[in-house]
């Protein structure tokens, strides 16, 4: 008998991480919770895009997509920038969100070497 929670079998549906293909562009950490009772399943995923202004903007239309169904809660826990480049199989990460401070870099490169495994994905706390 499977006794995965509704909002568990959700998140294992979400994408880990989702950047635009390339460029520099802000990007934020959203941890997203379970709301149901009894479950206390969380993952933290990466989203950076370059039609953002501000980092709420990515933070606030992923989180309303996410929270649509009411059994998931989304919190950010910090953003910064990325730097794209495919050609070279590059990934840099770095700076900060002047709103929600800086991400954990690290964590945001972990979930980005699952998504570009061919990659060379580097962080740093330089700049902004």
């Amino acid at each position: 008998m499977c006794s995965q929670t509704k909002a568990a079998a959700l998140m294992a549906n979400i994408p880990q991480a989702e950047i635009d293909p390339t460029g520099v562009f802000k990007y934020v950490l959203i941890r997203v919770h379970s709301k149901e009772e009894g479950d206390d399943s969380e993952m933290d995923i990466v989203r950076g895009y370059s039609w953002a202004e501000y980092h709420a903007d990515i933070y606030d239309k992923v989180s309303e997509k996410l929270e649509k169904g009411g059994l998931l809660d989304c919190e950010c826990v910090g953003g910064g920038r990325i730097k794209h480049e495919p050609a070279a199989k590059k990934i840099h990460i770095y700076g900060y969100s002047m709103g929600f401070g800086r991400a954990n870099h690290s964590v945001s490169m972990e979930k980005l070497k699952l998504r570009y495994p061919l990659y060379e994905v580097t962080w740093d706390n330089e700049g902004y």
